[in-house]
């Protein structure tokens, strides 16, 4: 049964045109997510369809109630933003729409929360078109993916993965397709130059005719003849080369490679130790106190409920409060969603470059990985949308001279390929990267440690979120054979990495974790 019916849709941004679309149809349980880059109008396209704007040319039809659901920001002070995002989505779906049309409603969702709005959204029983950047989420909610691409809309059937397992495909298919056409004018063109190089020789050799044959015929005509067939030849040539349909190049992904500040004091060693940090604001306790350390290059992230205290962590390393101490040779970049760090007035490039010491080709590399191409990098940062103001400033961050990137949120207001595109940077990146994300695809492919704030305590999990989500501790494990085996496990670890880097640093650590064995065997 047909809900939804948009035919021959044209919206614009001034004078833009920034989507065409023929026709648009939903289903009867039809479970759709929207993607597309910041700034193809997926917000424009679902408030159209949502009855919050009139399009300037087309018609929606609709038979049923429709709910949209915008994407909201924290505007009660008493309520965190994901406490504010959970009350619209239970108010919208207590009205019980048979469409739901849901703008970004995972950005200010906890873990938790967001899988408790996938198994509301799971049992629901109405229709829903969704925009989102989380993966995950549409993997687990979508049977349709529709992609806002140059203009148009195309559709794929399956989640997010089955999309862009489709998307690999196409884009071999345009490559393969490419390399046929590189190939076919290669040819056309060698062609074409030999006959008109013949052509050129016709007039000028007259030694392979005959004595008789130049009697009969004539030793000039016989070659202008030849020399016109040559041309004709060429010129035919030339058409086909002419009519041969032009096959842009695919954008390839340059590799990163760049060296930072301090490497040599700097990779595997200790650049941050967090010794009984508590997590307290005012009188409320967030975690009782923290122990951990970060080794140059380590990938660490920080997971946990919304008002756990994970942007609150991430300050104190900031602002190295008592009970941090950081090395000497550790260069810090931090990231946080107020994008303080970028001149409005000043174009992309001089925003990045000017904290940058890498060269411009380098700088535009980075910048293409994040959709920034040729003259693009000479917009000026106050015409870009959200999103592309947050991959300028992650950009500029990730070009600057640190070795160190504290993130908060990265992955917020950006659309599904900007995330993988930061995700493909980080893997690359070899400093540390210390990262709070809700985003569970994000986590799993970046980090390679687990820093879980829960239940006013801090754990940390040596291993991938994958890892950590699967992880069950044993209950019936004696508490103190663990601490045991823990401590033993790295004063092997450290002794290891003595005999091959001895340092002072290590040394200390060494006799201190001695100590620490000591002190328990005699209790």
């Amino acid at each position: 049964m047909m809900l939804l019916e948009a035919n021959a849709l044209k919206l614009y941004v001034k004078d833009r045109l920034l989507i065409d679309v023929d026709r648009l149809e939903i289903h009867k349980k039809d479970c759709i997510g929207l993607v597309g880059k910041n700034g193809s109008g997926k917000t424009s396209l679902l408030n159209v369809l949502g009855g919050k704007e009139i399009p300037e040319k087309g018609k929606v039809t609709t038979v049923v109630t429709c709910e949209l659901l915008p994407q909201l920001s924290r505007t009660d002070t008493t309520k965190s933003g994901g406490e504010v995002t959970q009350d619209h989505i239970v108010e919208a779906l207590a009205k019980d729409p048979e469409i739901l049309f849901a703008d970004e409603p995972t950005t200010n969702l906890d873990t938790d929360h967001i899988e408790w709005l996938e198994k509301k959204l799971m049992t629901w029983q109405g229709a829903f078109v969704i925009v989102s950047h989380d993966r995950a989420f549409l993997d687990a909610l979508c049977t349709t993916i529709w992609e806002i691409h140059e203009g148009s809309v195309r559709i794929y059937k399956g989640n997010y993965s089955a999309y862009a397992k489709q998307k690999e495909v196409e884009l071999h298919e345009e490559k393969v397709a490419y390399e046929k056409y590189i190939r076919e004018k290669k040819q056309l063109e060698e062609a074409m130059r030999l006959k008109e190089k013949k052509a050129d020789r016709a007039t000028k050799t007259t030694n392979k005719v005959s004595k008789s044959e130049a009697k009969i015929t004539g030793a000039k005509p016989y070659f202008a003849k030849k020399q016109k067939k040559l041309q004709q030849t060429a010129k035919a040539m030339e058409t086909r080369l002419a009519k041969l349909q032009k096959v842009e190049k695919i954008k390839e992904v340059p590799s990163i490679k760049m060296n930072l500040p301090n490497e040599e004091t700097f990779k595997g060693r200790i650049i941050l130790r967090v010794n009984d940090v508590p997590g307290i604001i005012g009188q409320r306790v967030l975690w009782r106190t923290a122990t951990f350390h970060v080794r140059g290059g380590d990938k660490l992230a920080i997971i946990g409920a919304n008002g756990s205290g994970k942007t609150t962590l991430i300050k104190k390393i900031v602002e190295e409060e008592e009970g941090i101490t950081v090395s000497p040779s550790m260069k810090t970049g931090y990231f946080s969603q107020n994008l303080t760090i970028l001149a409005s007035d000043k174009t992309i490039l001089e925003n990045v470059s000017c904290t940058s010491k890498q060269n411009e080709t380098f700088i535009r590399t980075v910048l293409a990985r994040l959709s920034f191409f040729r003259e693009d990098v000479y917009k000026p940062i106050e015409v870009l949308s959200g999103g592309e103001r947050v991959k300028v400033a992650l950009a500029k961050l990730f070009l600057s001279d640190i070795n160190t990137l504290l993130l908060d949120e990265p992955t917020n207001f950006l659309d599904t390929e900007a995330v993988e595109a930061l995700e493909s940077l980080l893997k690359e990146y070899e400093g540390s990267v210390i990262f709070v994300s809700h985003d569970r695809r994000f986590i799993e492919s970046v980090a390679t440690r687990i820093l879980a704030i829960k239940n006013k305590e801090i754990e940390l999990f040596e291993g991938t979120f994958d890892q950590y989500s699967q992880y069950e501790p044993q209950e019936n494990r004696n508490v103190e054979e663990d601490k045991q085996l823990l401590l033993e496990t790295k004063i092997s670890e450290v002794l290891s990495r003595l005999s091959i880097d001895p340092s002072e640093e290590l040394e200390l650590e060494f006799q201190k974790l001695l100590e620490k064995k000591r002190n328990s065997t005699n209790t």
